[in-house]
């Protein structure tokens, strides 16, 4: 198995974030009642209800996919190096002559 790359998977992660973010704000304007606005303020630095403070929020989401991913990929890489390592023949591919 290849290793992980933090691009990769800083630009998923951003995204399923930024998705998932688009989402909330069209839930937080078809059912106001139950609104996540202010958990948006706290978690998001700069959002409001205005262009510049959703793009902003969006922005985040995108910086905090790559955030996880700076801390994700390389520790994940590490360990499954570690495991490969102890598997019969070192996770190392078979060369057939």
């Amino acid at each position: 198995m290849q290793r992980l790359r933090i691009r990769s998977v800083g630009l998923s992660l951003g995204v399923l974030l930024a998705v998932s973010y688009v989402l909330c704000l069209a839930w937080d304007l078809l059912f106001p009642g139950w609104a996540m606005y202010p958990a948006w303020q706290r978690l998001l630095p700069g959002f409001s209800w205005s262009a510049s403070g959703l793009l902003i929020g969006l922005a985040e989401t995108l910086l905090y996919g790559y955030y996880v991913a700076l801390i994700f990929v390389p520790i994940y890489n590490y360990l499954h190096r570690q495991e490969m390592g102890r598997q019969p023949g070192g996770g190392q591919p078979m060369v057939r002559a």
